[in-house]
């Protein structure tokens, strides 16, 4: 699961780089219309830049919270990998 969201998380980055990028090459452009998506553009780069940072702070706290639990509480957190495994080997044994 934390491979697809660093995943998702590089690809996003990926994308308000690249849309960062066609604004900067489009920026001699001129014409109402064009201004208006720029204006747009702009703004949806700015909330997915600051979505991407909050998202990346709260996967921060919570990776640091259950840190903290596993290191509080070791055998309890062995005791439900275990039964957490066994649950998944019995589902996929049944198919």
């Amino acid at each position: 699961m934390q491979l697809s969201t660093d995943k998702l998380m590089q690809d996003l980055r990926a994308v308000i780089g690249d849309a960062e990028e066609l604004l900067k090459a489009t920026a001699g452009q001129g014409g109402e219309r064009i201004e208006k998506v720029r204006a747009r553009a702009e703004e949806s780069v700015r909330i997915a830049r600051e979505g991407l940072k909050a998202a990346g702070e709260e996967v921060g706290d919570a990776a640091r919270e259950l840190n903290g639990r596993v290191h509080d509480n070791p055998w309890a957190a062995v005791g439900v990998a275990a039964g957490v495994g066994l649950l998944a080997g019995i589902l996929l044994a049944r198919k």
